[in-house]
Formats: structure tokens, sequence, C-alpha cells
């Protein structure tokens, strides 16, 4: 029977083995193919595979038992429990409809919303302003009440003063922006990084510190050249994975 292949990492000597060995392998589990063989290698190979121990393997795998996303059985293996939900793609597509549609399907509660200081690493992309309006969302899964990731949303004052906060409970901002608001958004830059969660991202997603996240800049323009938001969405790794499309001319 072919067992399934997980994808290789490379280890930090300063953190826990058997913690980084648990996350990747996990994050093999939850993104892996629709055809993807259940079956996982032995003990012994998986050890060799990740180049640690045996026990810090069984340590990883206990990690993961224990999540119910694999189960072990005497002489005949571990295997990847078939209800184990693999991750959705984040999609980066060519149009303001494909970002609205990737940007639905979820519940979203409202964290809270003020006016702050433009962030440095923003300053860039607001050059007219010192202020701007941030909004923080949580997004969870409508069906289960899980969470799925967290927004924090910079957007112009001017646009701001326009903007139901309400309406954030209901739809996306970029759907905010064009239809309720009525901007014209010109184009979307989007970024995607993988990154570690922080301890108010653990917290708010319900993950274990320094879990794998998908951390995604989306930025907004209208018809001058302006930028009129800017999202960064921190995603759950083991939920999401990164998808591009690109149409051949």
């Amino acid at each position: 029977m072919t067992a399934f292949a997980p994808d290789s990492i490379v280890l930090n000597r300063k953190l826990p083995l058997w913690y980084q060995v648990s996350q990747s392998l996990r994050a093999s589990i939850l993104s892996r193919a629709e055809d993807a063989p259940l079956r996982l290698p032995t003990e012994e190979q998986l050890a060799g595979h990740y180049g640690v121990s045996v026990l810090t393997m069984r340590q990883a795998l206990k990690e993961l038992e224990d999540e119910g996303l694999i189960s072990r059985h005497r002489r005949r293996g571990t295997f990847i429990e078939p209800t184990a939900q693999r991750a959705a793609p984040v999609r980066l597509l060519g149009s303001v409809d494909a970002i609205v549609a990737q940007q639905s399907g979820m519940s979203t509660r409202l964290l809270g919303h003020g006016t702050s200081p433009v962030p440095p690493e923003l300053a860039e992309h607001f050059p007219d302003g010192a202020d701007v309006m941030t909004y923080h969302r949580l997004r969870c899964d409508e069906g289960t009440g899980e969470p799925t990731n967290h927004a924090r949303n910079y957007v112009r004052p001017d646009i701001a003063a326009r903007i139901d906060p309400a309406d954030l409970e209901r739809w996306p901002m970029t759907r905010v922006l064009r239809d309720v608001v009525g901007v014209r958004i010109s184009r979307i830059t989007d970024t995607v990084q993988a990154r570690l969660a922080d301890p108010e991202t653990a917290r708010l997603l319900q993950v274990p510190l320094l879990s794998p996240i998908l951390h995604y800049t989306g930025i907004s323009y209208d018809e001058d050249g302006r930028a009129l938001d800017v999202a960064r969405i921190h995603y759950r790794g083991d939920r999401f994975s990164f998808t591009v499309t690109l149409d051949a001319d």
C-alpha cells in the first residue's frame, strides 16, 4: 500500500523538535490532495524523513492523535483520519469580483474600530495623512464556528467616514467599499507570506503559539492610484493553502 508523503522541513534546534515536526506533518495532512493515501509511513521512516529520533517522532504523532487527525493501530499502522478537513485555498485571481467571492462564506465579528496613527510600515500607502481608521475583525467557519482568520483593515479617513461598521459584520470590506460606499476600485495588490503565530493570533485563532500562519496583505487603490484600504489578514495555516491562477493570453 502506498504511504502518504509528508513535506520536508528545516528544523530550528532552538525550538522543541517534536513540536516543529508535529506542526509540519499537521500542515501536510491538512493541505493534502484529495486522492492522497491515508496510510502514513512507519515511525522509523518518518523519523528518518525529519531527521529526528523515533522517540521525538512518537511524541509528535501523539500530538496529532490527540487532535483526532490520525489514528494508530497496532500491527496495521498509522492512518490519516478521512474526516481531517483539508485546507481551503487562498486564491489570488484576476478580478475584484473574485476577491469579494473569496472573502464571503464566513461569519464575521467586529472586534473593534477607531482612529489610529498610520503604522510606520504602511506610511508609503497613506502619504497624505497621519491617521487612518482601523477595523479589527474575526472570521469563523459558519458551520463549525471555528475561528479561521482575523483581519485588520486600515482605511483612509475620508472613505471610512462613509462606512457603517455594522456592514462589516455582514459583508467583506471590498464589497462594502465597492457596493455600499460606492468607490471605484481600480486594482488590488496581494501579498502572501508564511509566518508563525504570535500570542495575539494564537489566542484569536485558537492555535498553538508559533503555529504556521498565512499572512495576507491586500492593498485596494482608487482610480487615481491612491490607497483606499490596506487589509492585513492572518489565516490559519492548517485551514488554508496559497493558490495563484494565471491565464494565458
